[in-house]
């Protein structure tokens, strides 16, 4: 996966230091890597790597359901 992920891998990581590997499309949320206390952090740690606000009303969960989808929807070119 993309180096640019590297920071997403490192956050979750440290919120779930027994945590691994992480496959590419392991469900984030089903697996509670991300859950709902920390998710406005994540947010927060997304707007921080992509250079904007990003807008609330508008984010659909299945976005940062998988570090692909992450990478696919925030952090590729």
């Amino acid at each position: 996966m993309d180096v640019a992920l590297k920071p997403v891998t490192d956050w979750l990581r440290a919120r779930n230091p027994e945590t691994g590997e992480i496959p590419a499309d392991l469900d984030l949320i089903e697996n509670r890597l991300i859950d709902s206390l920390g998710f406005m952090e994540f947010i927060l740690l997304l707007e921080d790597l992509v250079g904007r606000e990003l807008p609330l009303e508008e984010l659909d969960v299945d976005r940062f359901r998988s570090l692909r989808a992450i990478h696919d929807n925030f952090l590729s070119p």
